[in-house]
């Protein structure tokens, strides 16, 4: 018998759908010497005492205790690594206040690339241990210490997809956090894909170039339209802020006369390696562009609140056939937990579903058929965000990354009897964990944390 580089054996939970949880009790996972799953077995299958047993003869068998279980590592569709340091800070702030006063003068210090190393280590080593193996970032204007991000998601075993953020319009930004000019924008942005694609495979787990406008207010239309051809030059992932906030989505509805998502798909930016931050201004036309483009969605529940103006339709969008991934948005949200904005998706759902002004009658308080479930929102936080960048990562099968979350249930979980459910179970580890619950981190074969 072939035997992989090793194998795991203990409970686990993963989404089916977005409504069904599977849950295979002391299972065999099966880890080739790239990372990925080469087999699961379960305790029914013929194969698996043999299997276990040849793998514990070589030493190769790493046992879960009956306290531990594992999930999939969570993908983080939207992140801000610049801003860590601003996590938690003037979120009461208007939006142009916090862009104006913290957001750029913070992102402008990173030409300093030994403030941008500390900051990035930390801020990569820190979602980690919040079981976030996947995170797609923006980085800032300067490509050298977007590069260096890259580098350090790299070598500290995250994947990581790392855009340097485009903002050419001399209107639009301030004049001391910009792109120079419409020529520098785009050459240290080809730049920039070329680098990170030179050092991709230097990683088992691989790290990304992105293209980044930071929205089309903070872009020129000839930009955008350059950014198009790069993106179809490379066939390279795509990020931005879409129809975010009624200022934002008014300003380009008046500047091209329609909106975010039919201008971005004009500048042929919309493919099915695009993620649209928040986005709940999408009309009916929109929602079926997207759906024909498979361009996904990444859902901010929490910077929504503070800074989006509304609530994301999370159910009627993803049964018109969007894809929804979770995102915690640093730090236009402020916390790096995606456990967090799992539940926050939840919350922020039945809120719009039963309404919050209690002045309306209940037949006019909310939006009907609007609250997800818990199995919906953690089905996007893992293979919602798989599906969005077009990578085998957010389930224990075969043919994807073994990227999990290995939880310690005698952390801060109330396990005084038996549940009488598996998914009772599930659902205490998602609405109870925290960082130390999780014992473990492992990306693409390899123990992160």
């Amino acid at each position: 018998m072939m035997l992989g580089k090793m194998a795991v054996q203990g409970d686990a939970f993963y989404s089916l759908n977005t409504q069904d949880i599977k849950y295979i009790k002391n299972g065999l996972f099966c880890i080739d010497e790239k990372g990925f799953i080469s087999a699961v077995y379960e305790k029914q299958d013929k194969a698996y005492d043999v299997v276990r047993e040849s793998y514990l003869k070589e030493g190769k068998l790493k046992i879960l205790s009956a306290s531990e279980v594992m999930i999939p590592g969570f993908v983080d569709l939207h992140m801000h690594a610049p801003q860590w340091p601003q996590a938690g800070t003037a979120l009461d702030k208007p939006l142009e206040t916090w862009l104006q006063e913290y957001t750029f003068p913070l992102e402008a210090k990173y030409k300093d690339l030994d403030f941008a190393n500390m900051v990035y280590e930390d801020v990569v080593r820190t979602t980690l241990s919040y079981g976030t193996t996947t995170a797609l970032y923006f980085a800032t204007v300067d490509r050298e210490p977007s590069t260096l991000l890259a580098k350090i998601c790299g070598r500290l075993g995250q994947r990581g997809l790392v855009g340097k953020v485009v903002m050419d319009d001399i209107v639009g930004n301030p004049e001391f956090y910009r792109d120079a000019s419409l020529e520098k924008a785009i050459s240290e942005t080809e730049k920039f894909v070329q680098e990170v694609l030179e050092i991709q495979d230097t990683y088992k787990q691989k790290v990304y170039p992105v293209i980044t406008p930071r929205f089309i207010p903070s872009c020129t239309d000839n930009c955008l339209e350059a950014l198009g051809k790069l993106v179809q030059k490379y066939n390279v992932h795509v990020q931005t802020h879409c129809s975010e906030s009624d200022w934002e989505h008014g300003f380009v509805k008046q500047k091209h006369g329609m909106n975010d998502a039919q201008s971005l798909n004009r500048f042929g930016l919309l493919t099915d390696k695009t993620v649209l931050a928040h986005a709940t201004f999408l009309d009916d036309a929109d929602v079926k562009l997207l759906a024909e483009k498979q361009t996904s969605i990444a859902h901010c529940p929490l910077s929504n609140v503070y800074f989006a103006n509304s609530v994301l339709p999370f159910r009627e969008f993803s049964e018109k056939g969007v894809n929804i991934g979770v995102a915690t948005d640093i730090s236009g949200g402020y916390s790096p937990s995606m456990y967090h904005a799992i539940r926050q998706a939840v919350i922020s759902s039945r809120m719009l579903n039963d309404g919050v002004n209690s002045a309306l009658t209940q037949e006019q308080r909310g939006r009907n058929h609007s609250a997800i479930t818990l199995n919906h929102a953690f089905y996007a936080a893992t293979v919602g965000g798989g599906i969005a960048l077009n990578l085998p990562v957010g389930k224990l099968e075969k043919s994807y990354a073994f990227d999990v979350q290995m939880i310690d249930l005698h952390k801060n979980m109330p396990l005084f009897y038996a549940e009488k459910k598996e998914e009772d179970l599930f659902h205490k580890i998602l609405l109870l964990s925290e960082s130390q619950n999780i014992k473990e981190v492992w990306v693409q074969g390899n123990r992160v944390k």
